[in-house]
C-alpha cells in the first residue's frame, strides 16, 4: 500500500494493517461483524505473495494459523464472539506451545447469537480467561480506525517477540465505522521478527528459553527436530507428565508475559493530572467519554479519562497511580471494573451498558455531575 491518506472501515484498516506488519497467510470463516476482514484479507493476500483460505469453521480456521506459524509465516484470522467460542481450546494450544498468532474479535452484543450487528464489550474477560488452566497472552483495543491500523503492527511484533497469541479486540461500531486514516511509509515502522535458532540441528531444543523466558522458534523444514504437543512437554518438546515438568513449564509461560508487562502496556491518560474523579472506558466508546469530559471541565468537574489500550496484561499500575474515584463505562454488566476495583484506593462505579449502543455524552457526563463540587 502506497504511503498516504485512506478512506477506511476498522476492518479494513486491521486487514491492511496486518498486511503492513508483515502478515502473509489468513485462514477465517465469515461471520458479522468481522466479515469485511476476510473478504479484503481475500483480495489483498495474493497481490503481496501471500495466501488466504475459507476454513469450514472458527476450528479449523485457528488450527490453520497454528500449523501455518510453525512454518515462519505471520498469520492472522478474525472471528466474533461466537466464533472465539469455539477457537478458544486452540488459543490454549498455541499458548502452550508458544506459537505466534494474531486473532481479531469483532465484538458485538452478547451472549449467544445475541445482536449479529451491533456493538458490544462482553468478550473482555473471555479475551484472558477463555481457554483452561493458567497462561498469559496479549490483548489490544483500539478506539478509532486509525489506531487500529497502526496497532496490528504492535500485535504483530508482540506475537512474534513473546512467542505467545495476540487477541486483538474491535468492537462492531470500529469495525463498520469509515474514517480518514494515514499509511506511513514501509521504513517509518520496525517490524520485529521471532527468535530464530543459534544452535545447529540436533543441538538446538525447541524449547529451549534465552534469559528473557522466550525460546528461540525454528521452523518446520530446516531440519529441527520439531515435536509441539499440548501435554505438559520438557525443552525437547516431548511429554513430561510430572508436577516438576508442569511446575516450571507453565511458570515460564506466565512469567515470560508478566515480567515484561511493563513494556507491553499502552494507556492514553486524558486530563487525568488533577481530576477528582476518572472514566475507564475503551473501544468506541472512550471517544463519547473524552466529550463527556470536557464538557465536564467547562462545568468546574475535574474529570479525566483512563483509556486501558493493552487490556491484557491489565496495566493495574495506572489505576493505583490516581488517589481518585472511577468510573467504569463499559458495554457489558461489569468486567474491567472488577479489575479496576482489585486495584483503585477510591470509589468505582459501573456505568454499564447491555450491549446494541454506546454511552452518549450526555450519560458519562449525569455520572460526573455527582462530582461537582
Amino acid at each position: 500500500m502506497k504511503p498516504g491518506y485512506y478512506f477506511w472501515s476498522g476492518d479494513i484498516a486491521a486487514a491492511e494493517g496486518a498486511i503492513f506488519a508483515g502478515c502473509r497467510f489468513y485462514a477465517g470463516y465469515p461471520i458479522t461483524p468481522s466479515s469485511e476482514i476476510a473478504e479484503r484479507m481475500a483480495l489483498r493476500l495474493p497481490q503481496v505473495g501471500g495466501k488466504f483460505i475459507e476454513m469450514e469453521d472458527e476450528i479449523g480456521s485457528i488450527a490453520a494459523i497454528i500449523g501455518a506459524s510453525w512454518t515462519g509465516e505471520k498469520v492472522m484470522t478474525a472471528t466474533s464472539g461466537p466464533g472465539i467460542s469455539l477457537m478458544n481450546e486452540n488459543i490454549g494450544l498455541a499458548a502452550m506451545t508458544e506459537v505466534p498468532i494474531v486473532i481479531v474479535n469483532a465484538m458485538r452484543g452478547a451472549p449467544s447469537t445475541g445482536l449479529p450487528t451491533l456493538v458490544g464489550q462482553g468478550d473482555l474477560m473471555q479475551a484472558k480467561w477463555g481457554s483452561h488452566g493458567s497462561y498469559e497472552i496479549i490483548s489490544l483495543y483500539p478506539d478509532s480506525v486509525q489506531e487500529t491500523f497502526d496497532l496490528m503492527v504492535d500485535a504483530f511484533n508482540y506475537a512474534e517477540k513473546y512467542r505467545v497469541p495476540v487477541l486483538f479486540l474491535i468492537d462492531g461500531m470500529l469495525a463498520h465505522m469509515y474514517e480518514k486514516i494515514y499509511v506511513p511509509p514501509e521504513d517509518a515502522v520496525e517490524r520485529i521478527e521471532r527468535k530464530r535458532p543459534t544452535k545447529p540441528p540436533g543441538e538446538q531444543l525447541i524449547y529451549e528459553p534465552d534469559e528473557d523466558l522466550i525460546p528461540p522458534m525454528p521452523r518446520i523444514g530446516e531440519g529441527y527436530k520439531i515435536h509441539a504437543s499440548g501435554l505438559t512437554h520438557n525443552e525437547k518438546g516431548y511429554p513430561e507428565l510430572t508436577p516438576q515438568a508442569q511446575e516450571r513449564l507453565i511458570r515460564r509461560l506466565n512469567d515470560k508475559i508478566r515480567k515484561h508487562a511493563e513494556e507491553i502496556w499502552k494507556v492514553e491518560e486524558y486530563r487525568t493530572d488533577n481530576a477528582d474523579v476518572i472514566v475507564v472506558a475503551m473501544g468506541s466508546n472512550a471517544r463519547a467519554v473524552r466529550t463527556a469530559v470536557d464538557e465536564a471541565r467547562k462545568e468546574g468537574i475535574k474529570a479525566g479519562l483512563l483509556r486501558p489500550i493493552t487490556i491484557w496484561p491489565f496495566p493495574y499500575k495506572y489505576i493505583e497511580k490516581y488517589a481518585v474515584d472511577y468510573i467504569v463505562a463499559e458495554i457489558n454488566y461489569g468486567q474491567i471494573y472488577h479489575k479496576v476495583k482489585e486495584y483503585a484506593s477510591g470509589n468505582v462505579e459501573l456505568l454499564p451498558k447491555m450491549g446494541g449502543e454506546l454511552h452518549t455524552p450526555q450519560e458519562i457526563l449525569h455520572a460526573l455531575r455527582r462530582y461537582k463540587k
